[in-house]
């Protein structure tokens, strides 16, 4: 033991992937399934990354991972840390960004984190092994691994994995294997499914049939667009007191807590007066804010996404909501416009807002509320909002992708000068 203590390599911090990073005298090496503390010993080492043989004094943050596939499945890269110490890393991170941003003075944030068994939607793999399906993630590089257990899933969902492995082994198009992405919405899970080979009428047979005993009003092919293969009941979601009928796929935020939690930090960073000259959304999807917004002031709502739009515009009448269709990349909404806006809200992909930034920046419009999904992307897209005079004024950061290294944020920022408007 005394040996081993002597050659062990100590883990200093956490990477921007939740990979250990441990100082050896090569350099920084990345060691997976390892926290801060703790005190290793490696199999081997390939240049920057190393390959942990054992743990020989545990970190003070280190726990036992509460799922057996924790290393195996590629779900959830962190489980082996302590939830408390995870939301604080994750929180560090994102201050890091906007430190790096250059603000003047940065606000202690809020911090957020939702419970185990939360997560209302997945993506999943699934291959034909032998007689059997395997339905899972994939192991980090490499095959699908049978999600026999889950701390993430709904448990509506993880209820569901099971019938549904039965029910792809029957369907003559499933050849191989595929994909499926799955929505816990209002009305039931909506399965989004990519196969390997062409549904017939009795494929489509066995899905019907599958979805009226499992309650799952909708099953559809990944196509552009998507084709509905079978359709059982009606399909519907609420945001706020508004019924909208998503897409297959769409996008919803992970956890309904989470998604909570973004709305009332952006509702809170919204100017208490002056908002008669109405409010900007970028990004808005399917109305996951939009409708929330409108209770406050008239939304001038911009989405991109041809299904998405669709969806927002027909569940919009009757509300304050004006969506309008348009990709922001390729035509931002304009500075003239944006500067006319009692406060423009946010929420980009995860690669950032692009070129929307530089019309925002020569707008001034004087309350922006950015959510965020990806710190690098933040701290490129504030930039040269700070460099425009903008101050950050809150911080929310919201941990609602459990055991992995992703972070949501809402940072609001305002305009010295130009913002007359009081705060909430």
């Amino acid at each position: 033991m005394e040996n081993a203590v002597a050659n062990a390599i100590r883990v200093v911090a956490l990477g921007n992937d939740g990979d250990g990073i441990a100082q050896t005298p090569e350099g920084r090496i990345f060691v997976p399934g390892t926290v801060p503390g703790d005190e290793i010993l490696l199999v081997d080492q390939n240049g920057t990354h190393g390959t942990l043989d054992r743990v020989v004094i545990p970190g003070v943050d280190r726990v036992a991972a509460p799922c057996s596939l924790f290393g195996r499945c590629g779900g959830c890269r962190i489980q082996n840390m302590a939830l408390p110490a995870l939301l604080d890393w994750k929180t560090g991170r994102v201050l890091d960004s906007l430190q790096r941003v250059g603000f003047d003075a940065i606000p202690t944030p809020q911090a957020h984190q939702v419970s185990p068994h939360a997560r209302r939607r997945v993506d999943l793999a699934f291959r034909r092994v032998g007689k059997e399906i395997v339905l899972g993630l994939h192991r980090r590089r490499g095959d699908v691994v049978d999600m026999t257990e889950c701390t993430l899933l709904d448990p509506t969902l993880f209820d569901l994995l099971t019938p549904l492995r039965a029910m792809l082994h029957s369907l003559p198009a499933v050849h191989t294997g595929g994909d499926i992405q799955i929505n816990l919405l209002d009305s039931g899970p909506d399965l989004l499914i990519t196969m390997d080979g062409t549904p017939d009428p009795n494929d489509r047979r066995i899905l019907a049939q599958f979805g009226k005993a499992h309650g799952v009003p909708r099953i559809s092919l990944q196509a552009r667009p998507p084709e509905t293969l079978a359709l059982t009941g009606p399909v519907f979601h609420h945001f706020d007191d508004v019924r909208v009928m998503p897409p297959p796929g769409a996008f919803l935020q992970p956890a309904r807590r989470g998604a909570a939690f973004i709305k009332a930090a952006v509702l809170a960073g919204l100017p208490r007066k002056g908002l008669k000259a109405g409010i900007i959304e970028l990004y808005a999807g399917c109305g996951t804010l939009s409708f929330a917004l409108a209770e406050q002031a008239k939304v001038h709502a911009y989405e991109g996404d041809r299904a998405a739009f669709a969806c927002l515009k027909q569940a919009s009448g009757g509300t304050r909501v004006l969506p309008a269709q348009r990709d922001l990349n390729r035509q931002p909404v304009m500075a003239t416009d944006l500067a006319k806006a009692a406060a423009v809200v946010l929420d980009p992909p995860h690669a950032g807002a692009g070129a929307q930034i530089a019309q925002i920046v020569a707008g001034k419009p004087p309350c922006v509320i950015y959510v965020s999904c990806n710190p690098v992307a933040l701290q490129r897209d504030l930039t040269p909002l700070r460099q425009a005079g903008y101050r950050l004024d809150s911080i929310t950061v919201i941990d609602q992708f459990l055991w992995s290294a992703e972070v949501e944020s809402v940072c609001v920022l305002t305009l010295p000068g130009k913002n007359r408007r009081n705060r909430r």
